[in-house]
This record gives C-alpha cells, sequence and structure tokens, in this order.
C-alpha cells in the first residue's frame, strides 16, 4: 500500500481505491491503516507529499508552484497552508532555510 501511495503522490487518491487495492470496505480500510500508521490514510498521503516536497525544495530545480503540482496539490495556496501546518514555515521560507 505504501509503495501505491509513493509511486501516485500526485495523483488524487481516494479512501475508496484504496480500500480496493486492499479488498477492504472503505470503514474497515480506514480503522486498519490508522491502527497500522498511527494516522488516517488521508494524514499520511499529506504527510508523504509534504516530505517529497521537502526533497524537491532542497534540489532548486523547481519552482514552490511546480513543486506543489509535482506532489499532488491543485493549488499553491493548498501547497502553502498544508506544507506551513506540517513544517510551521512557507515553502519559500523552508528553501531559505536551506541555502
Amino acid at each position: 500500500m505504501t509503495q501505491y501511495i509513493e509511486e501516485h503522490l500526485a495523483d488524487e487518491i481516494s479512501i475508496l481505491s484504496l480500500a480496493g487495492l486492499a479488498q477492504l470496505s472503505p470503514y474497515h480500510f480506514s480503522r486498519t491503516f490508522k491502527q497500522s500508521f498511527g494516522m488516517p490514510p488521508h494524514q499520511y498521503l499529506t504527510s508523504r507529499r509534504i516530505e517529497r516536497a521537502k526533497i524537491l525544495l532542497a534540489e532548486h530545480k523547481l519552482s514552490v508552484t511546480e513543486i506543489g503540482f509535482d506532489v499532488g496539490f491543485s493549488e499553491t495556496s493548498s501547497f502553502t497552508a498544508a506544507f506551513r501546518k506540517y513544517t510551521g514555515e512557507t515553502p519559500t521560507n523552508y528553501r531559505r532555510s536551506l541555502a
């Protein structure tokens, strides 16, 4: 399951599709996932997207907007808000702190 998520970070991944891959109902999948990973599937997906974004920000090859799209956010504002929630700083400030 984690490999599928890593390979599809930029895609829209629904609980229904993940549950189907695991051959469980969405309810049972969500409960089992949370027991295994300590967080709900959506939170896990967002955290993996942010971790991938951190790697891309460190490489300085893409703009912040391009990175947001590359890791699955449809708008720069939603990427910035999620990044700030998980790291405490904006993607731009994070990139500057690496220099």
